[in-house]
């Protein structure tokens, strides 16, 4: 078992190049060869130095989920921009502020909003209709006709106010199996065409748009859908490993985190990496247990994935214990660095604020977050 001394003191975020725009280029090739646009989602790594990777594979707008996040994102002048979250009404002077200089779009899905933005804003929005994806979180119910076209007609009082289409996200094929995806697939496309039937008449130029990571990556029939806007897929992670969405070989961040204490009468290595740095997202496993995340080996080139898993049983806000196969546990001393795969990518890098490439260049993200550490 060989490992690489890694150059790192504390927590710290490492991101794949290789992997990352491995990704990107079979989500964008699989999104030419069904005639869809790829405007991906953002949020999963905030990172202005993977937003200039999404240009070789000919992306040319993307999907952010905060006002802040489209303002950090603006200097890159994508085509589009598009806030991904029901909009937030006490943020209309920051949308007139943006939206002068660069193109928009936002999610609507009540009347109260729209009328809002419909008074006040100065410079030209557009705005898809967010449909409930059938678990409820947000959006409008699908047969709800009526809110729909009161949604439209109060958009229609402002001129600057520009009707885009329909947007699903269908979040709960995370906890999904496989022919559990596919229903929920279908009930989206369905959907998704239904709407456009309805309504393509009275605006020939609407879109539909789709944007879960496990249906972009494990479906192949996207009839009636247009665009898709994974965001997931550019890291993937230990959930959408477990999902099948993806290998553990397609995950392109790790945590590297020392190693600050060894107990081998109980086969535990405690590690600096806790929730402060994964999150506290969790898989439970077939036993039963608890899984934060799981150890790699780090390289020169990366990472590799041990023959037998060892993983993180328990975490609190700074502290992770790993329940350790034999042969790590034989070749691991107090002071060394291991790697965790995530459970979840967006929510770890979210908290780690920023990354390292594995040639030792530092990449801030969101830095126009103000919640970011």
């Amino acid at each position: 078992m060989k490992m690489h001394s890694f150059s790192v003191t504390s927590p710290t975020l490492l991101i794949n190049e290789g992997i990352c725009r491995q990704n990107l280029r079979k989500m964008s090739e699989k999104a030419k060869k069904h005639g869809l646009e790829l405007i991906p989602h953002f949020k999963t790594h905030q990172s202005l130095k993977v937003g200039e990777w999404c240009r070789s594979y000919d992306i040319q707008e993307i999907t952010v989920s905060s006002i802040n996040m489209a303002s950090y994102f603006a200097p890159q002048n994508w085509q589009n921009i598009h806030i991904a979250f029901p909009f937030n009404p006490r943020e209309i002077h920051q949308l007139n502020e943006l939206s002068e200089k660069h193109s928009l779009s936002v999610q609507l899905v009540n009347e109260e909003l729209t009328a809002l933005l419909a008074e006040k804003l100065n410079y030209r929005v557009g705005f898809f209709i967010e449909i409930d994806a059938g678990y409820g979180r947000t959006g409008v119910e699908v047969s709800d006709f009526g809110l729909i076209e009161k949604i439209m007609r109060k958009a229609k009082t402002n001129p600057n106010l520009q009707f885009k289409g329909f947007y699903i996200h269908a979040g709960h094929t995370y906890h999904a199996t496989l022919n559990g995806i596919e229903e929920i697939h279908q009930q989206t496309k369905a959907a998704l065409h239904m709407l456009k039937d309805k309504y393509i008449t009275e605006f020939p130029d609407l879109v539909t748009r789709s944007g879960d990571t496990p249906s972009c990556s494990l479906m192949d029939d996207f009839e009636g859908i247009d665009q898709i806007g994974p965001g997931n897929f550019v890291f993937y992670d230990l959930t959408q490993a477990n999902i099948g969405s993806c290998e553990k070989e397609d995950i392109a961040v790790a945590l590297a985190a020392p190693i600050v204490d060894i107990k081998k009468s109980k086969g535990e290595i405690l590690l600096h990496a806790g929730g402060v740095h994964l999150s506290k997202d969790v898989l439970t496993q077939i036993n039963g247990k608890k899984n934060f995340g799981e150890i790699v080996l780090l390289t020169k080139g990366g990472w590799s994935i041990p023959s037998k898993t060892s993983y993180l049983k328990s975490i609190s806000q700074e502290h992770g214990i790993v329940q350790a196969d034999a042969a790590l546990m034989n070749n691991v001393k107090v002071g060394d660095v291991l790697g965790i795969l995530p459970i979840h990518s967006c929510m770890t890098a979210d908290c780690m604020g920023s990354y390292m490439t594995l040639s030792g260049e530092l990449v801030d993200h969101l830095k126009g977050n103000p919640n970011n550490r």
